[in-house]
């Protein structure tokens, strides 16, 4: 199966992959400015998200996404990951190092981290409540733990919209994401990681250690955003637009 997505604009190739809680409508805002940079635009639903249907088993994100590249003859592209996209992004840089011209990473998880407490606890409540068959409280949890102070109403409303549906699709999920094979050394694409001052510490701490992770990047460049939770892109959309862009412009020139 390929993965649901969107494909436009000509010129070197970014591919845009979403968090846990979101889809790829996440990158609305980024979506048109990427293009008018000059690039060829990419952004998926993983499975279970958005328009992609879940699996009735177990499947691999990775090689999804690769398999979504091959399917549009992208031999070589940018990678923006947000959260579960970014944790994402580092399997497919792993797995084909060759492709991957540039990597930047939002709150990125990072295959093999051990959970803090904190994020364990957010994961027992989400779990009984959806157990308890109360999306609703299952949503604002996710909405009140994911989204930093500065994020307004109508973007914790867009966040409920994405994690609504991705919950209903995922109601009676039977399929679920393998884990992949992830070797950080094989990394060479020049990476951006950015953690947000008021996320939970786990993603904090990934964005700080990946530049002693990656010992084979040309260049890791780790920055804390003071006034950003977990998904910056959506709180303040035009910042981190510019940073996106600035981080490809340089990357693209320093090839």
């Amino acid at each position: 199966m390929i993965l649901s997505h969107d494909d436009s604009g000509a010129g070197p190739a970014v591919l845009l992959l979403h968090s846990a809680v979101c889809d790829r409508r996440m990158w609305d805002a980024q979506w048109q400015a990427l293009l008018d940079a000059g690039h060829r635009v990419v952004r998926c639903d993983f499975r279970g998200f958005g328009g992609t249907p879940l699996a009735d088993g177990p499947y691999a994100a990775g090689a999804d996404v690769l398999a979504l590249l091959d399917h549009l003859g992208i031999e070589s592209t940018a990678v923006v990951g947000a959260s579960y996209g970014g944790r994402t992004a580092l399997t497919v840089a792993s797995l084909r190092p060759q492709a991957v011209t540039a990597l930047a990473l939002l709150g990125a998880g990072r295959p093999g981290h051990q959970p803090s407490e904190a994020l364990r606890a957010f994961g027992a409540e989400e779990e009984a409540l959806v157990e308890a068959d109360d999306l609703d409280g299952a949503v604002e949890l996710n909405v009140r733990t994911w989204l930093g102070p500065e994020a307004d109403e109508e973007t914790r409303a867009f966040v409920r919209r994405m994690q609504r549906h991705a919950f209903e699709v995922q109601w009676d999920a039977t399929g679920g994401p393998e884990q992949e094979e992830t070797d950080l050394a094989r990394i060479t694409a020049p990476t951006l990681a950015v953690a947000g001052a008021h996320d939970l510490p786990d993603y904090r701490a990934i964005a700080a250690e990946l530049p002693g992770l990656l010992p084979n990047a040309r260049h890791v460049r780790h920055l804390e955003l003071p006034w950003a939770g977990h998904l910056p892109s959506l709180e303040r959309p035009a910042e981190v637009t510019a940073l996106l862009t600035d981080f490809l412009r340089e990357s693209s020139a320093a090839r």
